[in-house]
């Protein structure tokens, strides 16, 4: 199945930049934590300040399990509360809400 979300950088380009170096080689125990939910392929685009992020998964995820399994990952919630000081909400973003599902609306 494939997954598309957007979300936002604060507009400043020394963080945004901090930002991408993060994700140049992304650590270890975050990589396996994606890949143990289910999650098979998973790319980030940006645009100025704005991310695009595609996930592919099998059929053993469920946004459920990974939010489970990144409660109870210690690594994964330090790397989320890394992450979200380079980060913010879509402007139209429900409190807490952080990556924002996209509905698909063509495919050819």
């Amino acid at each position: 199945m494939r997954y598309c979300f957007a979300l936002d950088l604060i507009d400043d380009p020394a963080l945004i930049a901090e930002y991408e170096k993060y994700h140049e080689k992304l650590r270890p125990e975050i990589e396996e934590s994606i890949r143990s939910a289910g999650i098979t392929e998973m790319e980030i685009y940006r645009i100025g300040n704005r991310l695009f992020m595609i996930m592919e998964t099998d059929d053993s995820f469920s946004f459920e399990k990974k939010a489970a399994m990144d409660a109870a990952n210690p690594k994964v919630q330090e790397w989320e509360a890394l992450m979200w000081t380079y980060q913010q909400a879509l402007p139209m973003a429900k409190p807490g809400e952080k990556w924002m599902l996209l509905d698909n609306i063509f495919t050819l």
